[in-house]
């Protein structure tokens, strides 16, 4: 059964390989919003959206938005870190990244598919799910609208 609404943040613990982060625990993902992705490299609408969400990091990062990126293999050829580290490059990605060779990380997600995009809040409960060719554009406003949650907490503690 897929994720659903409020559902807590799965173990991003694992994976084959980290790339631009050592290995992230989800001890370091508590208390902020928190953006998984999940592409692969035979994806092509995959492939152009990387850049596209390094942006959400430079725009939201500081706001305190976490972003992994999870390359989850669908076929043979995907499963080449090499291949894999060669597409990070020339994207340009800046998230962490993980390569989920044997799908350890999908299976907690249920995830069947690419590019998927999974918001968590501060208290790790999913806040969003949109998945396929459409997938990004939908997410933003949904980040945008965590990130003003979390910000207006955050101030209204400091009051």
């Amino acid at each position: 059964m897929p994720l659903r609404m409020d559902a807590a943040l799965p173990s991003i613990e694992g994976g084959t390989e980290w790339f631009n982060s050592p290995p992230i625990k989800n001890d370091e993902l508590k208390g902020v919003p928190v953006l998984i992705h999940f592409w692969a490299i035979s994806c092509g609408i995959c492939k152009e959206s990387l850049p596209e969400i390094s942006g959400w990091l430079d725009k939201y990062g500081s706001k305190g938005l976490k972003i992994v990126s999870v390359h989850m293999p669908r076929q043979e050829s995907d499963t080449n870190i090499e291949a894999v580290k060669e597409a990070i490059n020339e994207y340009e990605v800046k998230q962490p990244c993980v390569v989920d060779n044997w799908h350890e990380i999908t299976d907690g997600f249920e995830n069947k598919y690419v590019p998927a995009f999974y918001l968590f809040d501060e208290e790790g409960k999913m806040r969003q799910f949109n998945a396929g060719e459409k997938a990004a554009k939908l997410v933003e406003s949904a980040i945008e609208r965590v990130i003003n949650a979390y910000t207006e907490k955050k101030e209204g503690a400091k009051a």
